[in-house]
């Protein structure tokens, strides 16, 4: 199996499935000499941890991450990025593979199980092995790196909409995403989510979600025409999360009801003269490379495929049956999707910006 890395300058490739023993990644090409804990990417690896409460997969995993090799601590104590593959291991400790016997040889509808069998002639159906979001414990780590690569650069991300329902955008504040276990930005809106999607957990169901990724203190120039824009990049690496089905970048699609007029962000001159833009549906980013204006990137997270609703399927066998996923699955996706979406931006933003470091001199 190929495809397991994703960037240029700034480059990591995870490993591992979902229960085997352990999931990991190895990050090439961070700069040397920048102050790294497995602390700081504990703090953000604790944010996408599961079973933190009643809304998320009760799987007990801590997610304690250890860095095994690319950083050395110096005399003034400080421990320090050598410029060397950062490797980073994260411990299994509580899969329950049993729960996926009585489907092992059966397909789930809207899953990989299909389209790995039909590829490799093999599939690991414990808990949906390589396919499985257990994956995304490792971008989200090699995330917390590509941020402390960002001068001056903040990356967040917050749940705009689960199924129809949507945040009042005048309600926005970044601190009540912390208050609730929706990284959600509207407070009323998080508390309809609750009920909402309680509904929907009883019920063996599932919903899916949008999510929105804002990166303050982007400098302007970071992208390249033709086939490196930022866009496209950014694009890439938030469709290769798990149950992505959707990506825009700014205005987006709702960019196709505008006009001309109303679509384009005009500009004038500062008080520092620098441009200043008055609107930003553009969404960052002009021609593949930033403006130097918040980039703001959305996308939208299906369902997740393991319901207790029966449903119509066949197995690989090439028998039609009928399945039912037990086990412990999130009933929403899209809320532990947020920290993993900020990591990806955060990727392409530091490798980007690698780049153009390169390029300036």
């Amino acid at each position: 199996m190929s495809h397991n890395s994703f960037g240029h300058l700034f480059r990591f490739t995870t490993f591992g499935e979902s229960h085997g023993p352990a999931i990991g990644c190895v990050v090439d090409g961070c700069p040397p000499l920048i102050p790294l804990t497995e602390a700081e990417i504990q703090a953000d690896l604790d944010r996408r941890r599961p079973g933190q409460s009643r809304y998320t997969t009760q799987r007990q995993e801590p997610d304690t991450v250890r860095i095994l090799s690319g950083v050395f601590t110096e005399a003034d104590g400080i421990q320090r990025t050598t410029g060397t593959p950062i490797g980073l291991l994260i411990e299994n400790v509580d899969q329950r593979s049993k729960d996926y016997s009585e489907i092992a040889a059966k397909f789930r509808p809207g899953h990989a199980d299909f389209t790995y069998d039909a590829k490799y002639g093999i599939r690991d159906p414990r808990g949906g092995g390589r396919a499985s979001a257990r994956e995304t414990a490792c971008r989200v780590a090699a995330g917390a790196i590509a941020r402390k690569i960002l001068p001056g650069c903040r990356v967040r991300g917050a749940l705009v909409q689960m199924g129809p329902h949507r945040i009042d955008r005048a309600n926005w504040d970044w601190d009540e995403i912390d208050r609730n276990p929706f990284f959600c930005p509207d407070a009323k809106a998080a508390a309809l989510f609750a009920e909402y999607l309680d509904g929907i957990r009883k019920a063996g169901s599932s919903i899916g979600a949008v999510i929105e990724v804002v990166a303050e203190g982007v400098p302007p120039g970071l992208g390249a025409p033709v086939y490196g824009k930022l866009d496209s990049d950014l694009a890439a690496a938030l469709m290769s999360i798990n149950a992505v089905k959707g990506v825009e970048i700014g205005a987006g699609f709702g960019a196709a009801e505008l006009s001309g007029e109303a679509n384009a962000d005009t500009m004038r001159i500062g008080n520092d003269g620098r441009p200043i833009f008055a609107s930003n549906h553009a969404g960052g980013i002009l021609g593949g490379i930033s403006t130097g204006q918040p980039v703001v990137a959305r996308f939208a997270v299906k369902p997740t495929s393991s319901i207790l609703t029966p449903r119509e399927t066949v197995d690989r066998f090439g028998n039609e049956t009928e399945i039912l996923t037990r086990g412990r699955h999130d009933p929403c996706v899209g809320i532990r999707a947020v920290p993993v979406g900020e990591a990806m931006v955060a990727i392409v933003l530091a490798d980007h910006y690698l780049r153009h470091r390169g390029q300036v001199g």
